[in-house]
Parts: C-alpha cells; structure tokens; sequence
C-alpha cells in the first residue's frame, strides 16, 4: 500500500521504527515476509529446478548450483544490475561537466541559463545517484537472504536424508560449517556480484572523459589500469589457495571440538581436559596461521591498490607535460574527479578476487556435499495401518554398513513382530543389537 514516495524514501518502514521506540517488538507486530522470500515459497521452486537440471541431487556440480540460484532471483539480480548502471552513469555526469562548468565560470557562455542548466544537472544526477545506490544495496541484501534460505534448506534436508556411509564423511561440526561459514559467504558475494561489469564500465567512463579532456594521454592512464588491475592474477590465486587450506583446517577443528563435547563424561573421568584442550588449541594455532597468511596476502594486494590512485595520476599528467598537452584548470579538475571515482573500484578490486574466491571454495565444498548418496528409501516397505496385524517383519534379511565388504553385517536375519508385543533384543558388546535397529529403520543398506 506504500505511494511511490514512500517506496523511494522508505519511508513504509517508518511506522514500524516508532511502535519499536514505544514497546519491544514482538513476532505479530512484524509484518509478514513476501512468499518469494520465505523459504516455503522460495524453496519447493528451487528445488524442482535443481533436480529438473541434475535429474538427480548426486549428479549436482557446481555450474548447475550456480545456474539454479541465478534462474531463481533473476528479477532481483536485473533489477540491481539496472540500478547499479544509473548509479554508475550518475556518478559520471559531475566528472564531465565540470571543464564546462569552470568555463561558464571564466566567462565562456555557450546559451543563456547555462549556468542553470548546469546545476540542475548536477543535483539531478547526485538525486539518482542517491536513490539507486541505497535501492541497489537494499536489493543486493534481500537477494542474500534468499540465497542463504535456499542453501540452509537445502543442507538442512540433505544431512536428514544422508546414508550412514555418508555421514562418517562428514561429521556434525563441518555441516555446522557448511552453514555458518560457507552459506554465509556465498550469500555475501551478492554484494560482489556485479562489480566485475561496474569496474569494466568505470574504467571505459573514465578513459572517454579524460580522452575528451588530456587527449592521447587517456591511453598512459589506461595501460596503467590495466597493468594494475593485471597485478590481481597472482593475489587471487593465493587468496584461493589460503581459503582451502582455511576451511580444512576449520572443519579439523570443528570436528575434534564435536568429539570432545560429545564425550565429556569420559574425558572428566579419565582427567583428560588438559590434554584435548591442548590438542584443540594446536588445531586452532593451524587454522590461525593460514587466517594470518590470507590477511597479510590481503594486505600487500590493499597496499598496492591504495597507491595505484597516485601511479594513475603521475603517469597522466606526466605523459600531458612530455607530449605538451597543455594544462588547464578546467581540465585538471574534471580529470582528477574522473580518476578519484576510478580508484574506487580499483580499490575494492582486492576485496572482490577475494569474495570470488572464498565463494568458489564454498561452493565446491556445499556441492560436494550435496552429492553424497542419501538413504535407500525402498529398503522398508510400509503398510498402511490396520491392513495386517504385523508390526514389524525381516524375511532372509541381508545387510550391511560397508557394500564393498564380501561379508555382510547382519545375514539371513527373519523377524516377525505381532502388535503389542515386547521384544528384547540381547547379545554381546559387538553383536549387532544396534544395527538390528538401524535395519528396522532403514538406516542399513540392505544387500538382498
């Protein structure tokens, strides 16, 4: 019900703000999430999509996950990419009319109301600069929210269903990984998704306005950028690099912290806390020191990029004063506001080879993931209630944990369970008691 003000101000968020700065809000008093953001809308789609493209959830890769979550937020990502190119464009209008503007003002009237003019073009495009950046960045964080509901549903169902040979692949602590770290950076890069085309797009700006304005020198100021955008390649390899070796050395460390949780009592017993919290702390010394490498890595790449705003601008100017182009104020203004807005993107280039990355390896690991082999869900045929007065029933039951064993675990077991009776099920440490269970919930592959 919001007016196209209010949808432009947002100002349809302000009655919400002042119920929050009477009362605490509860649950009822926020308005209810659009179906397209929930994952109960969100996520039936994605999924039929997911499986329609693989056929089947074990043949995923990684370009069909990424195909999947691009078909489902396209809206949002063209609705972004439109903003994020009026923003760009408004960015540029003040960069090239201030050599006519410092002309108008030294007295060279092109019309009448040019000063007028001029102005009004001024604040128009810092009006749209404005609105599309902040739509922009408010688009960019719903279509993260999305893109985390859809793979936090997604590993959620996937670790319900896994078969017991996948789960000793994966312990509890690196499907917690999964999703507070891997999720969580694959939903952030939706911030990075379209600097790549924005920067590619600056820099094209940049060199038509400072062509316009320095000539032949643009060309200098353009090897420049591209020898200091060429300087990432090696900054990006290491950053993917580090980020593997990070993330295997986190899930170590998730994975021994489980096991000591898990098995606490017997640790107090024995008086073995010193001894696994100094195994665990070691662990974290590890992932530590491949956290340092990335950060210094990080570090050399923002060094080299902070002082690329001044290479830019010696070269330029410098290359005007060798081929004698001359100087004016004009000039010099609209080339150094071109260059400022330039150093921008160029700077945030580091950060973005490393979103790239780190959203690369998570996507790998949660594929992975998602390719592991789920339960045989025909293993237990279920009757519906009331149709026999057996409760449970094995027939020559063959079954085994390991399918590559020529020995099954349990073999020729025949079972039958009436309604209402008590069963104890007794043998040894060892015997199969557990397993005999696990087979009657279809948690054991069943050979024949």
């Amino acid at each position: 019900n919001a007016t196209i003000l209010s949808l432009l101000t947002f100002t349809w968020v302000g009655p919400l703000i002042a119920f929050g700065n009477k009362k605490t809000i509860d649950l009822e008093d926020v308005p209810q999430l659009d179906s397209g953001y929930s994952v109960v809308g969100a996520f039936p789609t994605f999924r039929d999509k997911v499986e329609a493209d693989c056929g089947a959830i074990n043949r995923l890769t990684t370009m069909k996950l990424v195909k999947s979550l691009i078909i489902s937020g396209w809206k949002e990502i063209l609705i972004t990419a439109f903003l994020a190119l009026a923003d760009t464009c408004a960015s540029y209008v003040g960069p090239y009319l201030i050599e006519s503007f410092v002309q108008y003002l030294d007295g060279k009237r092109l019309y009448e109301n040019q000063g007028y003019v001029m102005v009004s073009a001024f604040i128009f495009s810092k009006l749209v600069e404005c609105f599309a950046k902040r739509h922009w960045f408010f688009r960019l964080k719903l279509l993260g929210i999305r893109i985390r509901a859809l793979l936090v549903t997604m590993i959620y169902d996937k670790a319900l269903t896994l078969s017991c040979q996948s789960r000793q692949c994966h312990t509890s602590g690196e499907i917690i990984n999964f999703i507070t770290v891997d999720v969580e950076r694959v939903s952030n890069f939706s911030w990075y998704m379209h600097e790549l085309w924005i920067l590619a797009l600056k820099v094209t700006l940049a060199l038509l306005i400072l062509y316009k304005n320095l000539g032949l020198a643009s060309v200098a100021a353009f090897f420049t950028t591209i020898i200091v955008m060429l300087a990432n390649i090696p900054f990006g390899s290491l950053q993917e690099k580090f980020q593997n070796k990070l993330m295997e050395s986190k899930d170590t460390r998730m994975k021994s912290t489980s096991e000591t949780l898990r098995n606490m009592r017997i640790l107090k017993l024995q008086g073995w806390e010193m001894k696994f919290l100094s195994k665990i702390i070691e662990l974290r010394n590890a992932e530590q020191g491949w956290l340092k490498k990335i950060l210094f890595t990080k570090a050399i790449a923002t060094f080299f990029f902070e002082s690329s705003d001044t290479l830019v601008c010696v070269v330029t100017f410098g290359t005007c004063m060798l081929i004698g182009i001359p100087l004016e104020s004009g000039k010099i203004l609209s080339a150094l506001a071109t260059l400022g807005i330039l150093t921008g993107p160029i700077y945030n280039l580091p950060d973005v080879i490393s979103a790239i990355a780190q959203t690369k390896v998570s996507l790998d690991r949660i594929t992975s993931f998602l390719r592991l082999d789920d339960l045989q869900f025909d293993v237990v045929e279920k009757l519906p209630v009331g149709s026999s007065d057996t409760s449970i029933e094995m027939v020559d039951g063959n079954f085994s944990w390991d399918l590559s064993s020529p020995t099954p675990t349990l073999q020729n077991i025949n079972l039958k369970v009436f309604h209402g009776m008590k069963v104890a099920v007794c043998g040894t440490v060892g015997s199969g008691k557990s397993t005999l269970l696990s087979c009657v919930l279809g948690e054991v592959p069943k050979i024949s």
